[in-house]
């Protein structure tokens, strides 16, 4: 079992430098949402959000969060639990399920925003995840948003000390005309 410090379950800055962008009518989408550290970050911003984990426990904490529902589903095996319909913003972290990133990206609605955040090769030096199945390329999360109608707004790539030691890439991109919220 990997351990949860507290400064892990924070929100990432990389998640609340970018909130601001996220629209403020339609649902933000908090995928793989764990304990839900950005769903509570987003909803009290004022945004309603849908959190989903395949961990009913975790899910357990957001019960009661006002602008939160939680939805238990597993995204790995389960198959995408909100076919047709669009999101205004998703929000990724620690998480990569390849085979599910073009589903993924045909639910961010236009306009909508997408912040991610996530491990890339070179991680395995750090700890977990260390397979490859689990890491991005270089410059793969990039490549997401290299779509007709797609804009980056920003993308890193390489090691960060906070909140642990890691290699990651992250990338808040938008679809549609930038429409922050007021």
């Amino acid at each position: 079992m990997l351990t949860v410090s507290s400064a892990e379950s924070r929100p990432s800055v990389w998640v609340e430098r970018f909130a601001p962008l996220l629209p403020a009518a339609g649902e933000v989408l908090d995928l793989a949402c764990g304990g839900g550290r950005h769903a509570r970050l987003l909803a009290a911003l004022g945004l309603r959000v849908e959190a989903v984990d395949r961990d009913e426990r975790a899910l357990a904490s957001l019960r009661g969060v006002a602008g939160v529902s939680p939805c238990q589903a597993d995204l790995e095996s389960g198959g995408w639990p909100y076919p047709g319909r669009l999101f205004a913003g998703i929000v990724v972290t620690n998480y990569l399920f390849r085979p599910g990133v073009e589903q993924l990206l045909a639910s961010l609605a236009d306009p909508g925003v997408l912040i991610c955040e996530t491990f890339m090769v070179g991680n395995e030096r750090f700890g977990r995840p260390a397979s490859p199945q689990y890491l991005l390329q270089s410059q793969e999360m990039l490549a997401w948003a290299r779509r007709p109608g797609w804009r980056v707004v920003a993308f890193e790539e390489g090691l960060v000390d906070s909140p642990r030691p890691a290699m990651v890439q992250r990338l808040c991109a938008v679809r549609g005309a930038l429409v922050a919220r007021l």
